[in-house]
């Protein structure tokens, strides 16, 4: 059953560069259905964040009218890139089955190295500089949210 799922993701992904997006393709899956699906469309929509696993956890979440996806599983032609590794963290996928790795994507010039070595730096070194400010003035909606009695928490 899995392998049928990971064909649908390679066969998105290859979808994908017939259509002008990168080479890259998923698939969402519930109770051994497939409920929402994603290929690259960076290119086509001029969107940074339209990745494959992006596309397709936008719309497995307005599928099931949640923004957790508990429950499912992602399969994706490539492992994720840290974008896409951390929305999948954030919507609480249990599983990634993927196919080919991140230094299988590197050869062909997606090379997410870089990222994965920004993480490790202190936040004064890091290649974009980052400078924080009117903290005080930031910390009144976090206090608006940690008094809210009817929050929901995610």
């Amino acid at each position: 059953m899995k392998n049928e799922f990971m064909i649908r993701a390679i066969q998105l992904s290859k979808e994908s560069v017939n259509n002008g997006g990168g080479p890259f393709g998923s698939v969402i899956v519930k109770d051994n259905k497939i409920i929402a699906e994603g290929l690259n469309r960076v290119t086509p929509t001029k969107d940074p964040t339209a990745h494959g696993e992006i596309v397709a956890i936008r719309e497995a979440c307005k599928k099931l009218n949640d923004f957790s996806l508990k429950g499912c599983e992602l399969y994706s032609n490539c492992e994720p890139c840290p974008m896409c590794l951390s929305a999948i963290y954030w919507a609480r996928i249990d599983k990634i089955y993927y196919a080919n790795t991140r230094e299988d994507a590197q050869k062909i010039d997606f090379d997410d190295s870089f990222i994965y070595s920004e993480f490790h730096k202190n936040i004064n070194e890091r290649k974009i500089p980052m400078f924080q400010m009117m903290r005080n003035e930031a910390l009144e909606a976090f206090e608006i949210w940690d008094n809210k009695t009817d929050k929901i928490k995610y």
